[in-house]
């Protein structure tokens, strides 16, 4: 019995070869830039900010490529790709868990003029970010004594359309300290003045603590806008009839 050897192509094999580099190529060039995105919208959105006021953050302002940071982009990249729905409130942090209540007030308005948000609705008894604001179950709700925390989604200022609340928050970034936020209860309207804005970790819980020496009221968005990175914490008190 005769056996034939069949020799292999040699042209084939480099022709897999050369597949299968530009392939791996090709995804670690798109995993690269899908990673420095957000790099890139720091640069383009949060240097002016902090050139221009002053703004608590843990990132450094200029040389942001430090352990911490690379690691805390990597995980936040990680998250964008494994899917994790930013449309729950809960998914935010889901180490906090919320408690809401059968409250008397199940939702109210709020109105931010410096970013042109007029009467949008917050709610305290559901988590989906994509119909409305969300207060975070467990925190004050206004014009109660403590610190009500509401969420609401960011993405690139140019992609921002009134009344679409995954969008609403876009320009959130343009905030300053001063600026007027107002609260809408049972058609009463309560005057809110930022007094700190803060760049922070996906892992900062602080904000969640309660102050009941006054009514306060704090806005969490991520940023910068777009991503998922990092959070941007913006604190106001109500204005009392008495106060300057």
């Amino acid at each position: 019995m005769t056996k034939i050897y069949r020799k292999k192509n040699p042209l084939l094999l480099r022709k897999l070869l050369r597949f299968v580099g530009l392939t791996l190529c090709i995804v670690g060039l798109a995993f690269a830039i899908y990673f420095s995105i957000p790099l890139i919208l720091f640069q383009i959105y949060l240097q002016p900010v902090f050139a221009s006021q002053k703004i608590a953050a843990p990132v450094p302002k200029y040389t942001i490529l430090t352990d911490s940071s690379f690691q805390s982009l990597l995980q936040a990249t990680t998250d964008s790709i494994k899917g994790i729905d930013y449309t729950n409130a809960q998914n935010w942090y889901p180490s906090i868990k919320t408690s809401h209540t059968d409250a008397a007030v199940t939702s109210y308005a709020i109105s931010i003029p410096k970013i042109h948000i007029v009467n949008a609705m917050v709610s305290t008894i559901d988590n989906d970010l994509s119909t409305h604001l969300v207060q975070y179950g467990g925190t004050a709700v206004p014009p109660s004594k403590g610190t009500a925390v509401i969420f609401g989604h960011s993405t690139l200022p140019q992609f921002y359309k009134e009344g679409d609340y995954k969008t609403i928050f876009a320009n959130a970034h343009a905030l300053e300290i001063g600026d007027e936020i107002i609260i809408k209860v049972n058609n009463m309207d309560y005057h809110y003045k930022i007094y700190n804005l803060t760049i922070t970790t996906p892992t900062d819980t602080s904000f969640f603590d309660q102050q009941y020496d006054n009514n306060y009221l704090t806005l969490v968005t991520c940023t910068p806008p777009g991503t998922t990175w990092k959070r941007l914490i913006i604190k106001s008190k109500i204005i009392h009839p008495n106060d300057e």
